[in-house]
């Protein structure tokens, strides 16, 4: 079965929007069309990006890159939760795509994105062009979680709207009909 990571983008120690990542992973391991795993960046430990070569080079010295190089690698898909942070994409997000360039190449990748009224749709807007020149497939279906707070109940489980929870199984679809596709691209 292909290989779907959810990653969780957040890396703030009192991120909220952990509930949704886990959302997220029941969703794509109950589709079972995937191999699920959720990635969490902040487990990741990605420092500020210090490689001393380019890394279309692959030329890797630290042991973090190579770790991250080996994980994405292996993935077909992503699925990134991420919120907005001032209208923009988080660094951590960033961050994680600068370390590498083949291992991201010819993979499709779907949001479930989160904030205030605008629903993260900002983030995932500006990361766009990024996921486009490391010749990644931005999918149009994803999942967006406007004034998300208010989904999220005491027992810190999110509690999706019914049209959340038709995007969500929109994008698995779609996700699991583009990794075929992109895949003979990878071959």
């Amino acid at each position: 079965m292909p290989k779907l990571y959810v990653i969780m983008v957040s890396t703030r120690p009192n991120r909220a929007g952990f509930p949704l990542a886990k959302w997220t992973f029941e969703r794509a391991k109950a589709h079972g069309g995937f191999d699920v795993e959720l990635v969490d960046l902040r487990d990741v430990g990605l420092p500020l990006f210090d490689e001393p070569n380019h890394p279309r080079l692959r030329q890797y010295v630290h042991e973090h890159t190579k770790r991250w190089s080996a994980k994405i690698d292996a993935a077909d898909a992503f699925v990134f939760v991420t919120p907005e942070y001032n209208h923009g994409t988080p660094p951590s997000l960033v961050n994680a795509l600068d370390y590498l360039v083949h291992e991201w190449a010819y993979k499709p990748v779907s949001f479930v994105s989160y904030g205030g009224p605008a629903g993260g749709t900002r983030a995932v807007q500006m990361v766009k062009p990024m996921l486009v020149a490391l010749k990644m497939m931005p999918l149009h279906e994803s999942v967006m979680v406007p004034l998300f707070a208010n989904s999220i109940d005491a027992d810190q489980v999110f509690r999706p709207s019914e049209l959340q929870e038709t995007h969500a199984k929109m994008m698995l679809d779609a996700l699991a009909k583009w990794i075929p596709v992109l895949g003979a691209f990878r071959a």
